[in-house]
């Protein structure tokens, strides 16, 4: 899997840096998230949990897919400004509440 980064900009007031990015895996099956996610936080020299992968999108036929991929600086930003099924996609759960036993 060899990948591209096509475009980075600082979002400085949302505490992030958002990614285009070209993954080129001819001859190979489509990465999932995290084999995705793990090759942006070592290109970015960060962190896998800070990387959220917001969409791919695989070209039929070529062996590439395009993404867009979010990387912040901490945990508690990712989860202010992030949606819920989004931290879900990309491992973030939160510990389900407990229940009251019934009686």
């Amino acid at each position: 899997m060899k990948m591209e980064i096509q475009e980075q900009k600082e979002n400085v007031l949302q505490g992030r840096t958002e990614v285009h990015f070209l993954v080129d895996h001819d001859k190979e099956s489509t990465p999932g998230r995290h084999a995705v996610a793990e090759e942006l936080a070592k290109k970015f020299n960060t962190k896998r949990e800070l990387v959220i992968i917001d969409s791919l999108d695989s070209m039929y036929g070529v062996g590439k897919t395009l993404g867009y991929a979010k990387i912040y600086k901490d945990v508690a930003t990712a989860k202010k400004f992030e949606n819920d099924y989004l931290l879900k996609r990309n491992g973030y759960q939160d510990k389900p509440a407990e229940e009251a036993p019934s009686e």
